[in-house]
């Protein structure tokens, strides 16, 4: 994983000071709050509905033992004893005093972390896939590209003031783990007919009140013109973005207007007028930070056969038929760390529970860790012969729920508990859809499933490309659940269809299993997912059963 250098960590500890500053200003009432607000959302400070939040920057979600270890530390010291991984592969904390981020900054600065661009109209962190590195169907590991793009966007002076934040995620597989169509930049690797590794580009995707799919804006473009593409599309953005209405100010929006072939003529012809000029990012740049993503030795792994172990312990083989994923090398697997347990707040980890994390990267993973956007934590690397040891520490650690992809991995934003623009809940929602289908115990049964929970129409939740996601919004005083069906956020891009009029809360949870029951009363056998079978059978079936008749009417 990339390595701060010295002009890393300067700038970081420079803008920590500065910040102390401002800080200290707002406190003594020199600065007023409209005056602060600026200053503080490019520090990644937010003033929620009790207090002020953090949001601590994981770049595309790569983190050490030492990082989550001061994650653990600053979890005790400055919050309730916990923090909250979110869909951008960040960490944040819930109950920040603001004299206190002077301090907390300052304590991530040491281990090579910040806060900087997590917030704000500018280029947010830069995401990408939580296997990188690790995939066996990766053509080249998207981080070095990712982490390219963080040093081209972090404090650039052009991009700092957008007409809204802007997200860029990179997938290094044809099979997009990313979600990089419902971003506003979205880079896919791929190979030209020579052999030659380039990317794909989308633009104009993202999730919210008006979701949209990215539209392909290149087949292809060499690894060294990136960087005077990726200034051309943003240089278009910042020139024609909407800033009179913050409805209609991002990329996507713009795509819209302009037209598809529109906006491609023009940044073409920015990036013409640059792309014979010197290099944003030289040859030798560029090779000295994908050299820093070279892999862990694998070869200190031995051989050893899993099936041995599962025999001993039919817990382990259930989890690990789950949370285990095959690895580009024959004697590693992924392992995939739940923080769904049903009954539990989805993304939330205790400091016990990240040191414990920490631990086992370091013992056992090449001290390595990834944030996932799906809100659990992965060890990218893991030698087989370890998968028991790791398994028993997790749960002595109660991280050992065997749910990734099931029912019960719920991803959801804080919606009403946290949030000051959330119209509903979404917190006790998951909480009450995954114990639910814990006490029914047919979350096997049921397979792959994907619910998704936003507590508002920004769609933090990411319900629109939920397999089923669910939409809290506020009707006349009351909490009200639209559900939609047939989201998809891989390389099979859809955004889920609505049912129709939405639940109250106390309803919910009888529609949802309603769905389910039509799904497995209906698949042609258990290979077909539920997915597949919304794509077979589309939104008749589901509507007569959660509108008030039998899903035998359909069948």
């Amino acid at each position: 994983m990339y390595s701060y250098n010295d002009f890393d960590k300067n700038f970081v500890r420079q803008r920590v000071h500065e910040f102390r500053g401002q800080v200290q200003r707002r406190i003594d009432g020199v600065l007023t709050e409209e005056e602060f607000k600026p200053l503080r959302l490019q520090n990644g400070i937010y003033m929620q509905l009790h207090s002020y939040l953090l949001r601590v920057a994981i770049p595309y979600g790569t983190l050490n033992s030492k990082q989550m270890r001061r994650l653990a530390l600053i979890a005790e010291i400055y919050d309730k004893g916990y923090g909250h991984f979110t869909t951008r592969q960040n960490i944040q904390y819930n109950w920040i005093k603001l004299s206190d981020v002077a301090d907390l900054l300052a304590d991530l600065a040491e281990v090579d972390m910040h806060a900087i661009q997590t917030s704000g109209n500018c280029i947010r962190n830069i995401t990408s896939d939580h296997f990188a590195g690790a995939a066996s169907d990766e053509i080249e590991d998207p981080r070095p590209t990712a982490e390219l793009l963080r040093q081209w966007s972090t404090g650039h002076p052009e991009y700092a003031f957008l007409p809204r934040k802007f997200k860029i995620a990179v997938s290094g597989s044809p099979h997009d783990r990313a979600a990089i169509a419902f971003h506003d930049i979205g880079l896919c690797t791929v190979r030209n007919n020579d052999g030659e590794i380039g990317y794909k580009i989308y633009i104009g995707g993202g999730l919210g009140r008006t979701p949209r799919i990215g539209r392909v804006l290149s087949e292809f473009i060499p690894k060294i013109q990136l960087l005077k593409y990726m200034d051309s599309i943003m240089h278009v953005y910042n020139r024609l973005g909407r800033r009179d209405n913050i409805y209609k100010a991002k990329l996507k929006i713009l795509v819209d207007e302009l037209g598809l072939k529109e906006a491609r003529r023009q940044i073409y012809e920015h990036y013409d007028s640059i792309k014979n000029g010197s290099q944003l990012a030289s040859a030798e740049i560029i090779k000295f930070i994908f050299d820093q993503f070279s892999p862990p030795d694998f070869s200190t792994a031995k051989k050893h056969d899993l099936e041995k172990d599962f025999i001993h312990s039919l817990s382990l083989k259930n989890w690990a038929e789950t949370n285990l994923t095959s690895h580009r090398d024959p004697n590693h697997v992924i392992v995939s760390v739940s923080l769904k347990k049903p009954g539990a707040t989805p993304g939330d980890a205790s400091a016990n529970q990240m040191r414990v994390l920490a631990d086992l990267a370091e013992q056992y993973a090449y001290d390595e860790l990834r944030v996932s956007h799906e809100q659990n934590i992965v060890l990218p690397h893991v030698p087989k012969q370890h998968v028991t040891k790791i398994y028993n520490k997790l749960n002595e650690a109660d991280l050992a729920t065997s749910n990734i992809g099931m029912v019960s991995d719920i991803i959801s934003c804080p919606g009403m508990d946290y949030c000051t623009l959330a119209t509903a809940r979404s917190i006790p929602i998951a909480k009450q859809i995954a114990t639910r289908f814990c006490e029914l115990k047919t979350e096997r049964d049921i397979g792959p499933l994907k619910i998704k929970i936003s507590g508002c129409i920004n769609a933090c939740g990411h319900h629109h490309v939920g397999h089923i996601g669910i939409l809290g919004l506020d009707r006349g005083g009351v909490e009200n659940y639209q559900i939609t069906l047939g989201g998809d956020g891989t390389e099979d891009a859809h955004i889920g269809e609505r049912t129709g009029p939405g639940f109250p809360a106390d309803k919910l949870i009888g529609a949802i299993e309603a769905i389910i029951n039509v799904y497995l009363g209906g698949r042609k056998n258990r290979n077909e997912t539920f997915l597949d079978f919304y794509r077979r059978v589309g939104l008749s079936p589901f509507k007569l059963a959660i509108y008030g008749l039998p899903a035998t009417a359909y069948f």
